[in-house]
């Protein structure tokens, strides 16, 4: 996959967020739990993946200076706030369940304990990631227990939306029990 910064795959109102509550002066300590209410299509469980994105995109989430110049030109962020950003390092801790754990609905599948700022802009990236890769995981293992011994092989390439989406949904598909090499 191409290597770039993806700090600004956020919704729009993370970034007001954290604003408002750098300009309040708030940032306290915060917990955050991402996890699922209801199973699709009555499955009866998920597997969880996209952890090491989630950890790729946390040990490398910086702003850069067109990021900054960008939300600068939307006139509503404040310069302190902005410089806050340029100088941005994660100091929380993040807990989660292996790739690969079966997973039930309400039960916490990552939890971030950080500056409430921190954690606000982590939430979008997050969840979709966590979302796509443990639907194509939890998918395949559906797949793949059909199957019975028989083993299951990813084409998900062909179907995807572009390069990235191909590569880590095969991935995810092999978390969720997928044969790595038919040969």
């Amino acid at each position: 996959m191409n290597k770039r910064n993806l700090e600004l795959i956020a919704d729009f109102y993370e970034f007001t967020m954290a604003n408002g509550y750098f300009v309040k002066n708030m940032n306290d300590i915060a917990y955050f739990d991402v996890f699922f209410r209801k199973i699709p299509d009555n499955g009866g469980f998920a597997i969880f993946a996209g952890l090491e994105q989630i950890i790729n995109f946390i040990n490398d989430l910086h702003f850069t200076d067109e990021d900054i110049e960008f939300l600068k030109s939307q006139n509503i962020f404040s310069d302190e706030f902005l410089n806050y950003l340029r100088d941005f390092k994660f100091t929380g801790d993040i807990w989660a369940v292996p790739e690969g754990t079966v997973v039930f609905p309400n039960e916490p599948l990552i939890t971030i304990k950080a500056p409430i700022i921190q954690a606000q802009l982590l939430e979008t990236m997050f969840l979709l990631t966590v979302n796509h890769q443990s639907l194509i995981a939890t998918k395949t293992r559906r797949i793949v227990n059909q199957a019975k011994n028989c083993p299951v092989m990813e084409f998900g390439a062909r179907r995807a939306h572009g390069p990235d989406a191909a590569i880590l949904g095969a991935r995810a598909a092999i978390i969720g029990g997928a044969v790595r090499n038919f040969l």
